[in-house]
């Protein structure tokens, strides 16, 4: 997308909905599309922060997880990012194929030197329905960790990351205290956003009651409705039991955890007390006046935490 471009989406956008002062614009980029002047023009259209998706620091690996860009291009983009704009982010994937501990702690090491104020730092997991399903599935993808092998990469990377100053607020997300995504913070703290393009998902509250949309995946679709100026978003009111779901699946991810009264007002009921009182026994989570979270052992068996909560949740 041309910067010129950007700068006329921000301006259709600001027409809609009135900006705050201190409004974070952020731009998805990869390595491979970045140069000097691009990314003045992107900072000039009215961008603030970039978030990169490097995906690995090393050309074997980046071969492997079907990246166009080198290692060396990476940081390169990422230098020349850090000089454009204040606020950066690079992503990267760990628990990879072969990798060993030790090379993750070389690399993430290495990441953390790159001074980023934000990390989003994913475990690999196999998806149905993705290329990567499909060579699971045919036995071509050697080399993935057993899963207490990667419970011990998840413990590496919080262990560097608290002692490097980027603490996880977010299940996958590090930051420098400040330096957090705003956006992914709405979606974690179930706030109201409009999803706007291919595939694109919006949660929005509208005379009390609360929709889902969902816009066409295909591209080409898409566009077909947007030119005619009316694209099927396909607008769902969501029942309060599916609100309270979501709200727990997102707010849980979230290293401050959940409001309990805040839950109580979107479910119509407070959380099951006897699944409350289990967990914390557990050592899985934590109640402190009205928040509710994760402790350090619970969050990386937070499926199980939320199944918990959810199964015990009335008419489920």
């Amino acid at each position: 997308m041309p910067p010129e471009m950007v700068g006329e989406v921000l301006s259709e956008a600001f027409t809609h909905w009135a900006p705050a002062n201190d409004i974070e614009v952020t731009l998805e980029a990869n390595p491979t599309s970045v140069e000097a002047g691009k990314l003045s023009a992107f900072r000039d259209a009215g961008i603030n922060r970039v978030s990169m998706g490097l995906q690995a620091l090393n050309d074997a690996d980046l071969r492997r997880l079907g990246r166009q860009h080198s290692a060396q291009e990476g940081k390169s983009a990422f230098e020349l990012a850090q000089r454009v704009f204040d606020r950066v982010s690079f992503d990267l994937i760990y628990a990879r194929q072969f990798q060993t501990l030790e090379a993750w702690r070389s690399e993430l090491q290495e990441a953390l030197s790159m001074q980023a104020g934000h990390l989003s730092l994913y475990q690999l997991t196999i998806e149905d329905g993705t290329v990567f399903g499909r060579m699971h599935q045919q036995g071509l993808l050697r080399g993935l960790p057993t899963d207490d092998l990667g419970a011990d990469f998840w413990d590496l990377t919080q262990e560097l990351c608290e002692a490097g100053g980027l603490p996880a607020y977010e299940v996958s997300n590090h930051a420098r205290p400040g330096q957090e995504s705003r956006h992914n913070l709405v979606y974690w703290n179930y706030g109201d956003y409009a999803g706007v393009g291919p595939g694109a998902h919006g949660r929005l509250s509208i005379g009390g009651a609360r929709y889902a949309t969902a816009a066409p995946k295909d591209p080409a679709a898409w566009l077909k409705q947007a030119l005619s100026l009316h694209v099927d978003d396909s607008p769902v009111h969501l029942r309060r039991d599916e609100q309270s779901t979501e709200f727990l699946l997102m707010g849980l991810r979230l290293r401050e955890g959940i409001s309990a009264s805040r839950f109580a007002s979107i479910a119509g009921h407070p959380l099951s007390e006897a699944a409350v009182t289990e967990l914390v026994e557990l050592g899985m989570i934590e109640v402190n006046g009205d928040q509710v979270r994760t402790t350090k052992s619970g969050r990386p068996l937070l499926n199980a935490v939320l199944r918990k909560l959810i199964l015990a949740m009335p008419g489920e």
